[in-house]
This record gives structure tokens, C-alpha cells and sequence, in this order.
């Protein structure tokens, strides 16, 4: 995927419609972007020996995660299991993306971006609405409909953004935890 398209996409220009009606599909959607940034993540990592897997950073995010959702009224627990999902799912589609690039390097994108300047700051923005979503879907994810609603989620979201085969599977990996 092109630097400009992912960045489209992060951006939320292609995003699910308001919330209003949505039930969870703008919970699902800001996962989807979040799996957008993991293309960034991952352009960023190629090539120079960083390693995919970052404990350090992952605790770091948790934590932080657990801390804001206190403030927030969530339950910091439910947030982890989340924010773990998510940062799984991005992980497998960066061994994704390091495995297509190994066998055609054309595909290689062009421009690395830095990883802190570039790519932290969108990944910080989308755990804020990430954060934000899960605080206004509370009810839902704890209705005993919450899996139905999820697919439902997760087909609108796939309908609107159209994800290839990897982004796909990494959307599947990233809402479990959801319900």
C-alpha cells in the first residue's frame, strides 16, 4: 500500500458514517486505522534491524492505556485485553507485510517514515479515539448481543474499507476482546 493511500486512510477520510446509528462499526473502524498506521509501522522497520516485537514499547502502551482509562471511566482491565488485541493484530500484519517484501521487493514502499515523529504521533491520536469509542460503547460490549453486533460491525466496516487478504486477518485478530 502506497505512503499517501495509508495515510488517507489513517486520517479517516474513507471512515465508517457517525456513531449516532452505528453501534460498533466506529469502534471497529478505528481499529481498521489503527492496522492502517501497522503499514507505516512497518515501512519504518524494514530493512534496518529493528525487530517487529517491542515488549518494552507494548508495556509501555499498556500501561498507559490502563492509566487513561481510569481517568476515563473504563475499566483499565477490559482496555488491556483490547489495546493487547490491537497491538497483536498489528504485529501480524507487519510479519505480513516483512514476508511480501521479502519475496517481491518491488513492492517495498519508497518512503521510510520515522518511526517517532511519524508514526507514534498517529498511533497516540488513534488510541485517544480508540479510548474515546470504548468509553461511549461501554453498554454494547457488555449486552449480551455484543458478538452479533461485533460481525455486524466488522462486515460494515469491511464493505466500507475493502481490506486485501492480510489487513482482513488482522482486523479478525484485532476485536475479539471487544464483547
Amino acid at each position: 500500500m502506497k505512503v499517501v493511500a495509508v495515510l488517507v486512510a489513517v486520517l479517516g477520510w474513507f471512515a465508517v458514517p457517525a456513531r449516532a446509528d452505528a453501534g460498533l462499526a466506529p469502534l471497529v473502524d478505528v481499529a481498521a486505522r489503527r492496522l492502517d498506521v501497522a503499514d507505516l509501522v512497518a515501512a519504518a522497520k524494514w530493512g534496518t534491524g529493528k525487530p517487529i516485537e517491542d515488549p518494552v514499547r507494548e508495556q509501555q502502551i499498556l500501561d498507559s492505556v490502563a492509566e487513561r482509562s481510569v481517568a476515563m471511566g473504563i475499566e483499565p482491565e477490559a482496555a488491556r485485553r483490547i489495546f493487547r488485541d490491537q497491538i497483536e493484530a498489528g504485529k501480524l500484519v507487519q510479519r505480513g507485510l516483512f514476508a511480501r517484501w521479502a519475496v517481491r521487493p518491488g513492492d517495498v514502499p519508497a518512503h521510510r517514515p520515522d518511526l517517532v515523529k511519524d508514526v507514534r504521533p498517529l498511533l497516540d491520536r488513534i488510541t485517544g479515539e480508540l479510548l474515546a469509542d470504548l468509553k461511549e460503547t461501554r453498554d454494547a460490549r457488555r449486552a449480551p448481543s455484543c458478538r452479533a453486533e461485533l460481525v455486524k460491525a466488522v462486515e460494515r466496516v469491511e464493505a466500507a474499507r475493502r481490506p486485501d487478504a492480510l489487513h482482513r486477518a488482522g482486523l479478525l485478530r484485532a476485536v475479539p476482546s471487544i464483547c
